[in-house]
């Protein structure tokens, strides 16, 4: 999978994806990130804006349109842009579905959006909006970071037990039951004798007596 992620703040990806099992991803060549900074794709020879101040006034600089779509342009050009989202408060909120549908793309840009604002002419260049949760970020960045750790986990392969994705919460319509490891005692706090019986079918019906319904 190629996710190509089009950025003003290019550092902040900054050895991001080299940790942990996206790290192992990218070594195992399960995924391949492209950083795309936007600055390269702006005007003026020596101080490249990317963001202007808004029409009809207000706080703050909105991200200009020209060198998102300069940048998609040259994505689709290398046939690698796949499909495009903005990250937006104003977009649907991300959850596990989405997640699902994007490890399934051969290719995937993600457009990260900024506090204060895009220029609305962004949106038909991209396939749609997409919110990390009903709160504001500085910039896109960091929920572009926690969207493509939750995709690149479901690419086959990625995970050393396939199982861990069956049973973890959301893939059923539910939250995990709780989980516990050794000591069995820990300050008087003990792990539930059912967990320790040996009995897998009454183990089964425990934890799903445990799970929490999503509403």
């Amino acid at each position: 999978m190629i996710i190509n992620l089009v950025t003003a703040v290019p550092e902040y990806f900054t050895d991001i994806f080299n940790v942990s099992i996206v790290g192992r991803a990218v070594r195992e060549n399960f995924v391949t990130f492209n950083i795309i900074s936007l600055r390269e794709f702006a005007d003026g020879k020596l101080k490249k804006q990317v963001d202007d101040a808004p029409y009809g006034g207000g706080a703050g600089m909105i991200l200009k349109v020209e060198p998102i779509y300069r940048a998609l342009k040259f994505l689709e050009e290398k046939n690698i842009k796949g499909q495009v989202f903005l990250t937006s408060a104003k977009g649907p909120i991300f959850n596990q579905s989405i997640a699902q549908n994007w490890s399934q793309l051969d290719a995937l840009t993600l457009v990260c959006g900024h506090y204060e604002g895009v220029d609305e002419r962004v949106l038909n260049f991209v396939d749609g909006e997409i919110s990390l949760g009903q709160f504001v970020l500085t910039g896109g960045e960091a929920a572009a970071n926690a969207m493509i750790d939750a995709t690149v986990r479901l690419l086959p392969g990625v995970l050393g037990n396939p199982t861990s994705l069956v049973e973890e919460s959301f893939a059923q319509e539910t939250l995990e039951y709780p989980q516990y490891t050794r000591p069995e005692d820990f300050l008087g706090f003990k792990v539930p004798e059912i967990l320790l019986s040996g009995n897998h079918g009454a183990i089964a019906n425990w934890r799903n007596e445990k799970s929490t319904k999503l509403k």
